[in-house]
């Protein structure tokens, strides 16, 4: 069912554009979502569309129709769901590896979307459409904690929680390579690879600024691997995936970008052989945290390693005869990374 707003600019308020006016009046809606209604007719002064740049001076009174929600494409199926937490205006879901979070060219079915869609009765729309709002997305082979938001006032406070980049994120990775240091800021842009466009590089001459911040929790020296934690500062596309690799320590198992080869190297063929049955990159994000849009409360959620990657790391473990729960060990050091 459409909504009607009546907005009044009042006198005395110095002239301002009608687009802008109405994003600071209508703040659950996008400036794309703006513009559309603008460009459609429903936004009218008296019974006249009118343009974005229109000089609002004193007195006007502006109606807005905003339509339904519609449908996306994507259908909704019925795909097992591990949910952390759910309110109405937001879910937190323990993504698998091999789940694509974003129906794509290849992948329209089985993504997280689909099954959201199938599982939450109460979207309000996102963007004009009934879906859910995919703030931040982990790549198909990733495992660990996502927030997805269900109306447009979350998706925008969760957005901007990202862009000023106060969202607390931690990841595990286990990677080739014996870092010098205990720990340390990889501070290079990332953009698209000059060469090779399915993948991302640090070379690219567009590349946007990119911060990852690492600390090395377990150090399994006569097999050169590593177990780190990571903390991100930015969220750009394989971000911690490209920052490891062209350091030279690719996470063990990323068959993009140099895990799998070094993969085939290890010595110990009960490691190796387990590392090629992983059949993805060792990443997992283990923690999210965030301000509620609501209630403006802080929440944190975690994620324990997949069975698959918890396998590993004990039999790596054992073999070092370390007794530490790695998962403790990274909370002990939680605080003192950056957001």
């Amino acid at each position: 069912m459409e909504s009607l707003r009546q907005l009044l600019f009042p006198y005395g308020r110095s002239a301002e554009r009608l687009d802008r006016f109405l994003a600071e009046q209508l703040p659950e809606l996008s400036r794309s979502q703006l513009k559309i209604l603008i460009d459609d007719g429903r936004v009218r002064l008296g019974d006249k569309p009118v343009k974005p740049s229109l000089r609002l001076r004193g007195g006007e009174a502006v109606t807005v129709v905003i339509p339904p929600p519609e449908p996306v494409a994507a259908q909704p199926q019925d795909l097992p769901l591990t949910i952390l937490y759910e309110d109405s205006r937001l879910i937190v879901v323990d993504k698998p590896a091999g789940l694509v979070v974003h129906p794509a060219a290849g992948h329209r079915e089985g993504t997280l979307v689909n099954a959201l869609l199938h599982h939450c009765r109460d979207l309000a729309g996102i963007g004009g459409e009934l879906r859910p709002g995919i703030v931040h997305r982990l790549d198909k082979d990733t495992s660990g904690v996502m927030v997805a938001t269900k109306d447009d006032a979350a998706h925008q406070h969760l957005a901007a929680q990202f862009k000023v980049h106060s969202i607390t994120r931690r990841y595990l990775a286990l990677i080739h390579g014996l870092p010098t240091a205990a720990s340390g800021t990889i501070d290079r842009p990332i953009g698209r690879h000059p060469l090779q466009r399915k993948k991302m590089s640090t070379q690219s001459r567009a590349g946007r600024r990119a911060v990852t911040h690492w600390r090395v929790l377990r150090r399994y020296v006569a097999d050169g691997l590593a177990l780190v934690e990571l903390a991100l500062e930015t969220g750009r596309t394989h971000q911690i995936r490209v920052h490891l690799s062209e350091l030279g320590m690719p996470v063990v198992g990323d068959p993009v970008y140099g895990g799998s080869q070094r993969g085939k190297a290890l010595v110990d063929p009960e490691l190796r052989a387990m590392v090629r049955a992983l059949g993805r990159q060792a990443l997992h994000a283990r923690l999210l945290g965030f301000i509620h849009p609501e209630s403006g409360a802080y929440l944190e959620f975690q994620s324990p390693l997949p069975p698959e990657l918890a396998e590993l790391v004990a039999y790596l473990d054992n073999k070092y005869r370390l007794s530490v729960d790695p998962a403790e060990q990274a909370l002990s050091f939680g605080e003192s990374l950056p957001s």
